[in-house]
């Protein structure tokens, strides 16, 4: 049987990769040791032009199945991770036929939910992780699309700015329709509670969640968000002609928890005494659309927040309400976030993201601040988390605490350079071991003013 790989981005390094073996015989020297999550199926992440590709083999149905849902879901902008194709006719030398293997894209800066907990962690990791699923899993039941296998080991998590970000990225058993029916959404609902508790209770006797932590406070959580959720995204609202402010009220609302209404439903009764009020469609990403329009960065939406914050206080602190948005955002880009992305070696640039550094620099400032007594000065901040923390950053390196951020840089290059072919001793992501007491601080961090 001839292989064939029907891939949406081709790459003549995919060619170069042993389908002629089953996923668990191939070599390390072909692998990228990535954090991998828990799998019924065998997962190898390779690299081939640069990109890291997660394989999953799989029954052919399945691998194609999963590969045009994936795809539909992009079509739709959900998080997920991106489909790049199906490699299917593998045969052993032997002759013997090996299952198909599913491709996607890996996701950059993301980890599974066991490897965040194998690292030092913030108090309330536990609440954000729940609250970024919980939104994911509205989101697709927004768009019509249930799970069937809804849980934490289904989902990859980005940091944004002190909370999370929920990627679905295993969809075998998703289905795809208009609408949902209450039932249909009531039974995912059902499964990720279950799944979570017993998710979360292993983390509980693997040590790596305290002793009287109480599994069932998050199951209870993750119902109670979801159905304010769904309630602000799609409920129906009534009021009197003299209260037509709460239309605008409803879209601040909405804007406030990152989505944009494109379409509202708006009917009144036959006296004309009273209007009802839905939202129709619904799309997220307000703060990172609007950060986008202003500045061509595209980050995740708590990010967006966060920096726009930033722009809106650089704004006022400068006197610039009356000026140009489009011209002011690009002062603040020049003056601000590009000089401090900067001050991070070239070397450390890719295996972070310029969004959350900058982030981590406005958290560290705000500790700094606390600690002096006084307003510590914006790029004073950056300068002592680059030279003081970034070393000590065991996300960025395997060995982690290093003296200082040059010598961080030249293990990264070194590191690089060591590197096989299809990219031999590439780190493992995990959550960052935060100085001293800024893990404990981001939930009670403001703004400081500019700057």
């Amino acid at each position: 049987m001839a292989l064939r790989i029907l891939a949406a981005r081709p790459s003549k390094d995919l060619l170069s990769l042993p389908w002629q073996q089953p996923l668990e015989d191939w070599d390390a020297a072909v692998q990228v040791p990535l954090a991998r999550g828990i799998s019924r199926h065998v997962v190898r992440f390779v690299r081939a032009d640069k990109q890291v590709y997660a394989v999953k083999e799989t029954r052919e149905e399945w691998a194609w199945r999963e590969y045009h849902l994936l795809r539909n879901l992009q079509r739709l902008g959900l998080p997920t991770v991106e489909p790049v194709g199906v490699v299917t006719g593998r045969t052993h030398p032997d002759g013997a036929e090996i299952e198909p293997a599913l491709l996607t894209r890996h996701l950059q800066h993301s980890l599974p939910y066991r490897a965040l907990f194998s690292q030092q962690l913030q108090p309330d990791t536990v609440r954000r992780v729940v609250d970024a699923l919980v939104v994911l899993l509205v989101r697709l039941h927004v768009e019509g699309f249930w799970w069937g296998d809804c849980s934490l080991s289904n989902t990859l998590f980005r940091r944004s700015a002190g909370e999370f970000a929920a990627y679905l990225v295993d969809a075998e058993t998703g289905e795809l329709h208009d609408t949902l029916s209450d039932g249909q959404r009531a039974h995912d609902l059902d499964l990720v509670t279950t799944n979570a508790f017993g998710e979360l209770c292993d983390l509980q006797a693997g040590g790596l969640l305290d002793e009287d932590w109480e599994p069932f406070e998050m199951v209870e959580r993750i119902q109670r968000r979801y159905d304010e959720l769904w309630t602000a995204l799609t409920g129906v609202e009534e009021f009197g002609t003299a209260d037509t402010w709460r239309i605008e009220q409803r879209i601040a609302v909405l804007n406030e928890l990152g989505f944009d209404i494109e379409e509202l439903d708006i009917v009144t009764d036959w006296d004309g005494s009273s209007v009802r009020i839905r939202p129709a469609v619904v799309e997220a990403g307000h703060h990172r659309r609007r950060l986008q329009g202003l500045t061509g960065l595209d980050v995740e939406e708590q990010q967006a927040r966060r920096l726009l914050n930033d722009l809106d206080a650089y704004t006022a602190s400068h006197d610039l309400q009356g000026e140009d948005p489009m011209i002011v955002a690009h002062q603040w880009q020049t003056e601000v976030y590009e000089p401090v992305r900067r001050m991070v070696p070239a070397a450390l640039r890719e295996r972070m993201e310029a969004a959350e550094l900058f982030h981590e620099v406005l958290e560290h400032r705000w500790y700094l601040s606390e600690k002096a007594g006084r307003e510590v000065d914006f790029f004073d901040s950056a300068r002592d988390y680059v030279d003081n923390v970034l070393p000590r950053r065991s996300d960025l390196v395997p060995d982690g605490n290093v003296r200082s951020v040059a010598a961080l840089a030249t293990a990264i290059e070194a590191e690089a350079a060591g590197a096989g072919e299809h990219g031999v001793g590439a780190m493992m992501e995990s959550d960052a071991d935060d100085s001293e007491d800024d893990a404990d601080e981001t939930s009670d961090s403001g703004d400081l003013g500019w700057h």
